[in-house]
């Protein structure tokens, strides 16, 4: 696996993202949830295979109601040390924005019987464009699926199967969010509708001056 795009698009010695490398493969593979609010909002989805974490934006973030089929976007790999990132990538690099952790723990691949499988298997799962896995995490868990929608190799499908964990009541992946993350995201929305303020010029000050001197002098 490369990480030669992640790294392509940054300039680390202006963010505060890590370089990383390749790793070695874990024994027990792990999963991030990161709450990224760019240009937009949205959650970055990100499962540990072969050194790297495959990695899909969903602009609505996961669900544990089977009924949302979550639009995922395929995006480049990123480092195994990206799972714990968090904080603000600066204005002028790519991604710009807040990052904050949303959920994290380990993953299991399995097959369509649910049946745990070799990361290797599940790499071929993956560029088949088919992809299950049991979640073991503090709010994810149980059994999902990530499936491309072939029409576009980038964009694909999350979705939640039915099991103990899956609800049917509407789920908003914001209702769980770090009051961190809201504190943010309510003072930069308010930052974008607060009114501009006028500035005055140094010209406009001087006439002003100007109409007030003459004012006092016909008095």
């Amino acid at each position: 696996m490369s990480l030669s795009t992640y790294k392509k698009k940054r300039n680390f010695s202006d963010t505060p993202e890590p370089e990383g490398k390749v790793g070695k493969e874990s024994k027990k593979l792990t999963f991030v949830v990161q709450r990224h609010h760019a240009s937009h909002l949205h959650y970055d989805f990100r499962l540990e295979l072969q050194g790297t974490l495959k990695s899909w934006a969903v602009p609505k973030g996961p669900s544990l109601n089977p009924e949302d089929k979550r639009l995922a976007m395929m995006v480049e790999d990123h480092p195994i040390s990206y799972a714990t990132f968090e904080g603000d990538i600066p204005e002028g690099n790519y991604g710009a924005g807040h990052v904050d952790v949303w959920d994290h723990g380990t993953y299991e691949p399995v097959d369509k019987n649910g049946e745990v499988i070799t990361p290797a298997q599940f790499a071929k799962d993956l560029k088949a464009g088919s992809i299950k896995f049991k979640m073991k995490g503090r709010k994810l868990k149980g059994e999902f699926a990530l499936v491309n929608l072939r029409k576009d190799e980038k964009s694909w499908l999350l979705i939640k199967h039915r099991d103990k964990y899956a609800t049917d009541e509407p789920y908003n992946s914001e209702d769980y969010a770090k009051k961190s993350s809201l504190a943010y995201t309510q003072a930069r929305n308010a930052k974008k509708k607060a009114p501009a303020r006028k500035t005055a010029t140094k010209k406009s000050t001087a006439a002003k001056a100007v109409v007030k001197k003459k004012s006092l002098k016909k008095r």
